[in-house]
């Protein structure tokens, strides 16, 4: 009996080591292949891409190079990469390339090859969005207009004019790109493309001609042999090798996943806010919500994801799509003007901190899912046979706080939020809980131009009667083609005398329906009035009181395009401007004037025919310096190049709606007007690049005004920085995840000194002049807003004053012995700290140096952890064949 048991210890033994010795094996193969293949290029399985060899955990960040300014991008890209993003995502925008047909255009903003080539030098990956279709809240979903006049097109189906010249476009794309020698199989950072754009919104408009379609680009792409998988969002249905991904705000829980189980999850759109419209109030998406959203889709076997946008930038021109705001995505990560908005950014940053100190374990390990109560869970991920775990405790109560154990031990969980557990014991990092410091923006007057502006003069004549033999208003985006907003309708009615109203309060009514997106109404030279659509609803009617006189009676309507469409099925079909018109009040009764009645058209304004937007074309007319400020009127002052060298916007209170350019370049639309259900305008201020100024000569600002009335004198050019700076911090919360690092198979302590702490740190050349707010207590509000609670330490401002005081970054332990604190000690307190930053005084060369010192210990740091990332294959290479050695 002794001798049986002893026999079966020894088998229960071989069996462990066997499995051991399989599980060493698998991991050790993995990462062979991670090291020594040669082969360059990207595949895929079940678990993540594979480039060159390698795995990867991707987080990745939209970015348009057409939406900023070249000079512009080295510092949105490397502030992507100081975020822990390892990828750049961007469209490519087919309409901006090829304005006219066979006439291509790569240079200056949409100098893709440039901006490819900028990530590429940061140590960063490119995923592509081809199109031809892109959305993008762009002009046209990037189309170019002339396509709509291609005969026979329908867009986006199995159509073959469109289909030809989608095909010319995507190889002449990737031909470039190709010849560059920028994919991933040529050593270049494209890893990923993707053909087509959110399909299954528009499919069953195309049925069988639409999955055909689908099939035939698919096929294109594919057929060019790259060396990098493509995609299709929100496509189900992805036909062949394309791996279908997901777009929205929660892909963790409405993602059923990829089509086949060889294929990998990807989020191609994590909207890090909503896109704003004119007339919209200001949204922003919750820092904890976006990281929430990551945190969970990377615990459910997710292993990439973009942040769309990760920057939105500037709609220069006329390039935005109907509605839409000249500034997008203003509240990503890096603002419209490429700043850090924080505490998004930097709590995004922290995330992918946490997450890659997973990457074992999500990458090599076994999933395990766990119900810890009615509104909480584990998934976790294990390395059977060795200490590789990590773990992510979710607690799906919108309300209130759980505590659950895991493992042995306890854990507080905030509500609707997710810790991560990167040994399964130590939390790094909780969604809900913000350490990263905040920043407030401030527009502040320039000192320069603050006199005020002198502004001369010229107004559009209204024509009265235009050549044409219509019988019905022509289509607005038609007669448009996309080189201007406007478009002059004009008819006439005679009326005989006795046709008109005689009695009191009985007025002639004019009636003009739209089809969008606005219109300017004149009668016998005469301004009646204006009205608009809006994004959700682009028709109106103008209805208002005219004179009329006995003869011949002329109606100009100036019909007005805000961009065209961007999205839906068969949009070479829509249809814009004045539908019918009709007059109301008269004896004989309503006259239609919409059929049967001769329309004039003309597209454009004299002043764009003319560009006086330039300072050749501004000579061709003439300007004065005073006089009625009426509808239409173009205005033209100089202006200095603003002070210092923040970034650079004009406010444009006073003004109705309109287009603005600065040295002939166009800056965008604005409408200040169109008011939110706030009662404010949805954008105020519009960026002026600092390269669209002259450093030394006066620079010209020419604005077109449709609306009467205006205030030129409350125009302000500003300056705009985030030198306000904050902290709110619960004592409670886990220290900062930089302070950890992965050693081997364990999370240790990066330094000795753990302790929480509220981490303050200046724009770069700045330091703190000054301490706004300072609470140890119960404060409430946000940065920019704080309220002082009933139990704020009374030494509150004293110590962080001593701390942070005339330095560039400082931290404060968030303790009760810091502030030497008694008051409320039932309550979890909270220290909320706001600071300014102003630019350093006396020595520069002092300041230099000490910038540099501070950037080279950012650097060691990263630095520092690379050497782990890197270090992190080789362990696991030791470690299993010291394991095989035994």
């Amino acid at each position: 009996m002794k001798s049986r048991t002893i026999y079966l210890i020894g088998i229960l033994l071989l069996i462990s080591l066997c499995l051991k010795a399989g599980y060493a094996k698998e991991e050790k193969d993995d990462d062979e292949n991670n090291k020594k293949t040669n082969k360059k290029g990207v595949t895929y399985d079940g678990t993540s891409l594979i480039i060159n060899g390698k795995r990867e955990l991707l987080y990745s960040g939209s970015v348009h190079y057409p939406r900023s300014t070249p000079d512009m991008w080295p510092s949105i890209i490397e502030k992507a990469r100081v975020g822990r993003l390892n990828t750049i995502q961007t469209y490519v925008f087919w309409n901006v390339h090829e304005p006219e047909q066979g006439k291509w255009d790569f240079k200056g903003r949409f100098d893709l090859v440039k901006f490819i080539k900028l990530i590429h030098e940061k140590g960063l990956y490119v995923t592509i969005r081809l199109g031809p279709f892109i959305q993008a809240e762009w002009n046209h979903g990037g189309l170019p207009v002339w396509l709509r006049e291609v005969p026979d097109v329908y867009f986006r189906t199995y159509n073959e004019p469109f289909k030809e010249h989608t095909e010319r476009y995507v190889r002449k794309i990737l031909g470039i790109l190709k010849e560059e020698k920028l994919f991933a199989s040529q050593g270049g950072p494209i890893i990923l493309g993707q053909i087509e754009n959110e399909y299954n919104a528009v499919r069953l408009a195309y049925k069988e001609n639409g999955e055909r379609y689908i099939k035939w680009a698919a096929n294109l792409v594919e057929s060019m042999n790259l060396g990098i998988p493509w995609v299709m969002c929100k496509q189900d249905n992805a036909p062949g090798n394309i791996i279908n991904a997901c777009n929205g705000r929660h892909c963790g829980d409405t993602f059923p996943g990829p089509k086949r189980p060889d294929m990998p999850s990807l989020w191609t759109e994590n909207w890090t806010t909503q896109f704003r419209v004119f007339g919209d109030p200001t949204t922003n998406r919750r820092s904890e919500d976006i990281a929430f959203a990551v945190s969970r889709f990377f615990s459910k076997n997710g292993s990439h994801v973009n942040y769309y946008m990760y920057h939105g930038g500037t709609n220069f021109g006329r390039t935005s799509a109907h509605f839409v705001t000249t500034r997008y995505y203003d509240h990503a990560p890096l603002d419209e003007y490429g700043m850090e908005k924080d505490p998004k950014y930097g709590h995004l940053k922290h995330v992918h901190r946490a997450l890659e100190l997973c990457k074992k374990a999500l990458l090599w390990g076994h999933p395990r899912f766990k119900k810890l109560g009615p509104d909480t869970e584990v998934r976790y991920y294990e390395q059977p046979g060795t200490n590789v775990c990590a773990a992510f405790l979710a607690n799906n109560n919108t309300r209130e706080p759980n505590t659950v154990k895991f493992k042995g031990q306890k854990f507080v969980l905030p509500s609707r939020s997710i810790s991560i557990l990167p040994d399964c014991k130590t939390v790094v990092y909780n969604t809900a809980q913000i350490v990263a410091q905040h920043s407030w923006r401030n527009f502040v007057k320039s000192e320069k131009n603050s006199k005020g502006l002198k502004f001369d003069m010229y107004s559009e004549n209204v024509p009265s009667k235009l050549e044409g033999d219509t019988l019905i208003p022509g289509e607005l985006y038609y007669l448009t083609k996309d080189k201007t907003d406007y478009a002059w309708y004009t008819t006439s009615i005679k009326i005989k005398e006795d046709d008109l109203p005689d009695k009191k309060g009985v007025k002639t009514i004019l009636r003009v329906a739209s089809l969008g997106h606005a219109a300017i109404v004149y009668v016998n030279g005469e301004y009646v009035g204006n009205k608009h659509g809006s994004h959700e609803m682009k028709s109106f009617v103008f209805k208002k009181p005219v004179k009329l006189k006995p003869g011949d009676n002329h109606i100009s309507i100036l019909g007005v395009l805000t961009g065209f469409p961007d999205s839906g099925s068969y949009m070479e079909k829509r249809f814009a401007g004045p539908r019918g018109a009709s007059i109301k009040g008269l004896k004989s009764g309503e006259r239609d004037l919409t059929e049967n009645n001769h329309w004039g058209h003309l597209a454009g304004l004299e002043g764009e025919k003319k560009e006086v937007y330039t300072e050749q074309g501004s000579k061709k007319v003439k300007w004065v310096k005073n006089g009625e400020r009426k509808p239409l009127t173009w205005y033209k002052t100089y202006f200095e190049t603003p002070e210092g060298e923040n970034t650079v916007a004009i406010r444009m209170n006073g003004m109705g709606k309109g287009l603005i350019w600065v040295n002939g370049i166009g800056i965008g639309r604005y409408w200040m007007s169109f008011l939110s259900p706030t009662g404010q305008p949805t954008q105020s201020e519009y960026h002026i690049p600092r390269t669209f100024m002259k450093k030394k000569e006066k620079n010209m600002l020419v604005i077109f005004e449709e609306e009467p009335g205006v205030k030129l004198e409350a125009i302000d050019f500003v300056l705009v920085n985030r030198d306000t700076i904050c902290s709110f911090v619960e004592e409670n919360y886990p220290a900062s995840v930089k302070y950890w690092k992965r050693q081997g198979p364990n999370i240790v302590p990066r330094n000795k000194d753990m302790r929480l702490k509220s981490l303050i740190k200046c724009p770069p050349g700045k330091q703190i002049v000054s301490i706004e707010f300072a609470s140890f207590g119960d404060p409430t509000g946000t940065c920019g807003n704080f309220t002082m609670g009933k139990c704020s330490a009374s030494k509150s401002k004293e110590v962080v004053e001593k701390k942070c005081l005339g330095k560039s970054r400082c931290s404060i332990v968030v303790e009760r012995e810091t502030f030497e604190d008694k008051k409320c000690q039932d309550i979890v307190k909270t220290l909320a700290v706001q600071v300014k930053c102003e630019k350093k005084q006396g020595n520069e060369q002092k300041h230099k140096r000490e910038d540099a010192e501070e950037e080279d210990d950012d650097e060691e740091e990263e630095e520092e952890e690379e050497k782990e990332r890197e270090g992190n294959n080789q362990d696991l290479k030791d470690r299993v064949k010291r394991k095989q050695d035994h």
